[in-house]
C-alpha cells in the first residue's frame, strides 16, 4: 500500500476514535497485569519495594534510573547519590540506615554544568565533598568539586579542578595522610589538603586486570575506581568491559596494595561480578563500591540494567560479600534472582520502614530537584518553574518538546499510569510525554485549538485534531513498553482514549546513546505558560 494511502487511512481511523468517550473505570480496567509478577514487596502507590519485611530483600534497592552509585557510611547513616546527566537541579542525595530502604533528601547542585557523570561522595575532616565529572558547553570534560559542612546543605558553588579529559573520580586518603583522586584510566592526581585544588600532575596508577580476548564485551574501558582501606590493605574496585553494549560486557574487578602508590596485585577471583547470559535478571552489572553494613559485614553497591527494561536506566543493586582467608573477598549473591538476607540490625519487622517516596504531587510542597527537574536547561531556565497555590507553573520555551527543556520525573516501575491537569495560558502548547531525549520521545500535546500527537520524536501532522479547551486532564499508561494516552475535558469524569498506541522498548542507550532513561515529562512550548495541577502516579503490578 503506498505511504500516502496509509496515512489517509490512519487519518480516517483516528477521526473515528477521537470522538469515542471512555469512562474512567473502563480505562483503568483496560490495563492488563502480569500473570506472575516478581515477588517484590509493594510500597507507596504500589511501587515495588526491595525490603520484603521478613529479613530479606530483592534487588533493586533503588529502582529506576540511579546509575553509578557513590555511597558514604557516616556513623550509623548511609548517603548515596548518582549520575544526574542533564537533569537540573541535579545530584539528588539519598539517605538510609540499613542499606536497603532509601529516601531522597534533595539536590546538591543547581548550577548548570552540562552533563554530569559518575561522582564521588566522601567526607574528610568533618566536611562533605562531591567530586563531579562534567562537560560544560560540550567543550571537554573536567572534574569539579562542591562541599558542605552539613550533608543536607547548603552546598558550595562548583569549583573547577581543571583535570582535563577525566571522568569517574574516586577519592582516597593515602597511608601518607595526603588526599588523592583516582580517575578513569586508571590514573591518580594529588589534592591539596582542603580538597579544593590539585597538587601535582596526573599520572598512571594501575594497569587493570584484563579478561580473555574472546569474552563478549563492549570495550576495555577501565573506569569507576573506588578505594577502601581494610585491615591495612587498600582495595581498588574498578569496572571494565564497557558500561552498556552487550549484556555480558560490564564487570567488577579488584586489586589491592599496601600503598596508594602501588604496587598493585590483581584479585585472583576477577571478575568478582559479571552477567554471564541474557537469561539473568540483571544485565551489564558493574561500577561497584565496597561498603560496611550496620552489622559489620560487607557489601557491594553497584548498578545494572533490568532484563528487558533498559528503558528504566541503570538501577542500584546491593550484593553481599565475604572476606576470605587470603585477605581477598568474593561476591555471594549469585545472579540476584532470589531474595537475600538484609544487612539491617533489625532483620524482621522492617516492612513499614520508609522507602522511596510518593510521586503523586499536589504541588503543595517544593519537589523541584528532588522529584522534578528540567532536561538540559539553558543557564537561567530553572526560573521557568514556579510553584504556588497547589499548582506548578512552567513558562514556555522553544517550539516543541524537542527544544523546550521539558520538566521530567523518573519512574521506578515496569508498568505504571500517570495523569495530570494542564491549563494553557496565552499561546502555550503543553502536553504529557515519555521522554528519553530530544531524539526519542512520545506524547500528546494541546494548543488552544489543536491536539497534537508525537510518535518517535516526530509530530504526526495527519493526526492533528481540533481542540477548544484550555484545561485538559491527560493520562499516560506505560504497560511494559506499550504506551497509550487518554484525555478528559471534565477533570476525569469522562475519558477519551487516544487512537494511537506506541511501543518504546528501544528507547535506551544502546539505540540513542547518552546513558539516560525513559522518564515522564511535561512540556511547555510556544508563548505563554502551562499550569500543572494534581499529578497522580500509580504502579500497575
Amino acid at each position: 500500500m503506498p505511504d500516502t494511502t496509509r496515512r489517509e487511512l490512519f487519518k480516517v481511523l483516528a477521526a473515528g476514535a477521537l470522538v469515542a468517550p471512555l469512562p474512567a473505570a473502563a480505562q483503568a480496567s483496560a490495563v492488563p497485569c502480569a500473570a506472575h509478577p516478581p515477588p517484590w514487596a509493594r510500597g507507596i502507590e504500589g511501587q515495588r519495594k526491595a525490603d520484603l519485611g521478613n529479613g530479606t530483600y530483592l534487588n533493586p534497592i533503588v529502582a529506576g534510573d540511579h546509575p553509578d552509585p557513590t555511597i558514604l557510611k557516616d556513623g550509623d547513616d548511609y548517603y548515596m547519590t548518582f549520575s544526574s546527566f542533564f537533569s537540573y537541579p541535579g545530584i539528588v542525595l539519598w539517605h538510609s540506615t540499613d542499606l536497603v530502604n532509601w529516601t531522597p533528601i534533595g539536590p546538591a547542585l543547581r548550577q548548570e554544568l552540562g552533563t554530569i557523570w559518575a561522582l564521588d561522595l566522601c567526607k574528610h575532616a568533618g566536611r562533605y565533598f562531591i567530586y563531579i565529572p562534567a562537560n560544560p558547553d560540550e567543550k571537554g570534560w573536567s572534574i569539579f568539586v562542591i562541599w558542605a559542612d552539613d550533608i543536607r546543605g547548603p552546598w558550595s558553588a562548583p569549583i573547577d579542578l581543571k583535570i582535563a579529559g577525566c571522568i569517574d573520580p574516586g577519592h582516597v586518603v593515602g597511608e601518607d595522610g595526603k588526599r588523592y583522586l583516582f580517575v578513569n584510566g586508571i590514573r591518580k592526581i594529588g589534592l591539596r589538603d582542603d580538597g579544593l585544588a590539585t597538587d601535582g600532575q596526573l599520572e598512571p596508577a594501575y594497569a587493570p586486570w584484563r579478561y580473555p580476548d574472546d569474552w563478549v564485551v563492549e570495550n576495555f574501558a577501565p573506569e569507576g575506581p573506588k578505594l577502601t582501606w581494610h585491615n591495612g590493605w587498600l582495595y581498588l574496585v574498578t569496572a571494565v568491559g564497557g558500561t552498556a553494549g552487550p549484556v555480558t560486557g560490564h564487570m567488577v574487578i579488584a586489586a589491592r596494595s599496601l600503598s596508594v602508590h602501588g604496587p598493585w596485585e590483581h584479585c585472583p577471583r576477577n571478575p568478582l561480578v559479571r552477567t554471564l547470559s541474557e537469561q539473568e535478571p540483571w544485565w551489564s552489572r558493574g561500577h561497584a563500591t565496597l561498603v560496611q553494613g550496620p552489622r559489620g559485614d560487607w557489601w557491594l553497591v553497584y548498578h545494572g540494567y533490568e532484563n528487558g527494561f533498559r528503558t528504566l536506566g541503570r538501577q542500584t543493586l546491593l550484593e553481599p560479600i565475604e572476606w576470605t582467608a587470603d585477605g581477598w573477598f568474593r561476591a555471594t549473591g549469585g545472579d540476584l534472582s532470589k531474595p537475600l538476607r538484609t544487612p539491617a540490625r533489625a532483620a524482621t519487622g522492617s516492612a513499614n520502614v520508609a522507602s522511596g517516596f510518593a510521586l503523586s504531587d499536589d504541588f503543595s510542597t517544593d519537589r523541584f530537584g528532588t522529584q522534578w527537574s528540567l532536561h538540559a536547561p539553558k543557564p537561567g531556565e530553572q526560573a521557568r518553574v514556579r510553584r504556588a497555590n497547589k499548582a506548578l507553573t512552567l513558562t514556555c520555551a522553544g517550539t516543541s518538546p524537542i527544544d523546550s527543556a521539558p520538566l521530567t520525573c523518573g519512574v521506578p516501575d515496569r508498568a505504571y499510569a500517570a495523569e495530570v491537569t494542564l491549563e494553557l495560558v496565552g499561546n502555550a502548547e503543553g502536553g504529557l510525554l515519555l521522554f528519553y531525549n530530544h531524539k526519542a520521545f512520545v506524547g500528546i500535546g494541546f494548543t488552544a485549538d489543536t491536539m497534537k500527537t508525537y510518535e518517535y520524536s516526530e509530530e504526526l501532522v495527519w493526526a492533528r485534531a481540533p481542540n477548544t479547551h484550555r484545561r485538559i486532564r491527560v493520562r499516560l499508561t506505560n504497560d511494559r513498553h506499550i504506551v497509550s494516552f487518554a484525555y478528559s475535558f471534565d477533570d476525569g469524569l469522562q475519558w477519551t482514549r487516544h487512537p494511537t498506541r506506541m511501543e518504546v522498548s528501544g528507547f535506551h542507550h544502546n539505540v540513542f546513546g547518552g546513558f539516560l532513561s525513559l522518564q515522564l515529562g511535561v512540556y511547555a512550548a510556544q508563548q505563554g505558560e502551562v499550569v500543572l495541577r494534581d499529578f497522580r502516579y500509580r504502579a500497575l503490578g
